[in-house]
């Protein structure tokens, strides 16, 4: 499926983004008026081969729950139990994320690979019919392992391990999509997931560990030098290799990073945009983009994380957030609000009449 998936991954096409230039120089608006909107519009049409691409709706969710031996190290003060705790709220609709999908008219899939408390709740086979506006969550059991093995001891997960929740976050995005998604947006869920977050950042990315370590869910001074020395020792132990994006994340990664993965390479594969949402998404975009560099010309960057590793990622691949809010919640939450505008830059090429057509006089 793996290879099956990243064969299919190929440039944005030139054609289609030429016209959409063109329609832009065309609108009833000054030139290059609509900022990074336009170029978004742009890249879009590329993605989609064609000019105007379609609206990015309906949107479907993808919530990706894992846990981490790391977490042993005291690198957060939160309990692990936590994450399996969420995701009864996330099917109970009581999260924010779920507030925010309402508002949206989104969908929302939790995918258990590889949360470590069995969950006592019952999954659904497939996704509803049309992808979007649920009223219930969905649950899709897909455990690999009960948590990652700790990562400053031994490798997190074995290659086949990593590769198999790439090819859950694969199998996940062409269900949503097969059941009418326009658009997906990453998800995730797991105490102490933000920092595999960071030694993924400084190993595809070149940083130094304190650079891409942030405080997470806020930790103090101690518990943040103590994280920052967690990332640095993963590096030293294993010397992760960033052309070989299986092993790194095999030896640093999470179960859910590379299930996101996974999400973004499917997503590109059916020329489909992607909206990341903080720095675990940006972190597991980074493999992505290592496995099949085109992939990047589906993502969408959706909000600037306060998380200092999702700015370092970002910047190297070359994407702007469309919004920063000073958010650091995940779960899909700062994907969620820059929904409207990604919509709203496609929705222009459609809607927005050209001079011609409306009678107006150019300059």
């Amino acid at each position: 499926m793996l290879e099956t998936t990243l064969a299919a991954i190929g440039p944005l096409d030139g054609t289609a983004m030429a016209a959409a230039r063109d329609l832009q120089g065309r609108l009833t608006k000054p030139a290059g008026s609509l900022g990074a909107l336009e170029d978004l519009s742009v890249r879009l049409a590329g993605l989609a081969g064609t000019c105007p691409p379609p609206l990015p709706e309906p949107a479907a969710v993808a919530i990706f729950a894992g846990d981490h031996g790391v977490h042993a190290q005291g690198v957060t003060p939160w309990p692990q139990e936590v994450t399996a705790q969420m995701i009864g709220n996330f099917l109970a609709g009581g999260a924010v994320v779920n507030a925010f999908a309402r508002q949206a008219g989104a969908s929302v899939t939790v995918v258990d690979v590889g949360v470590a408390t069995p969950l006592p709740f019952t999954p659904d086979p497939a996704p509803a019919a049309g992808a979007a506006g649920a009223v219930v969550p969905r649950l899709v059991e897909a455990n690999v392992r009960r948590g990652t093995r700790d990562m400053t001891v031994t490798a997190a997960l074995t290659r086949d391990e990593a590769r198999t929740a790439v090819e859950t976050g694969i199998r996940i995005a062409g269900e949503l999509l097969d059941a009418g998604a326009g658009v997906l947006l990453t998800g995730d869920m797991g105490i102490a997931n933000t920092t595999p977050s960071a030694a993924l950042v400084a190993v595809f990315t070149g940083v130094d560990p304190a650079e891409a370590t942030g405080r997470g869910t806020g930790v103090d001074d101690d518990t943040y030098q103590r994280k920052i020395g967690m990332v640095r020792a993963a590096l030293d132990r294993h010397r992760p290799d960033p052309a070989d994006p299986l092993g790194v994340l095999a030896a640093v990664g999470g179960l859910e990073h590379a299930a996101l993965a996974g999400l973004i390479l499917g997503s590109a594969a059916r020329r489909v945009p992607v909206l990341l949402d903080g720095v675990i998404a940006a972190s597991a975009a980074l493999v992505a983009a290592a496995l099949a560099p085109d992939a990047v010309g589906a993502m969408v960057a959706g909000h600037r994380s306060a998380e200092p590793g999702a700015t370092v990622a970002l910047r190297h691949l070359g994407l702007d957030p469309l919004v920063d809010l000073g958010l650091r919640l995940g779960e899909g939450t700062g994907a969620l609000l820059a929904l409207p505008v990604v919509t709203g830059a496609v929705r222009v090429l459609h809607e927005v009449a050209t001079f011609d057509a409306a009678g107006v006089s150019e300059k």
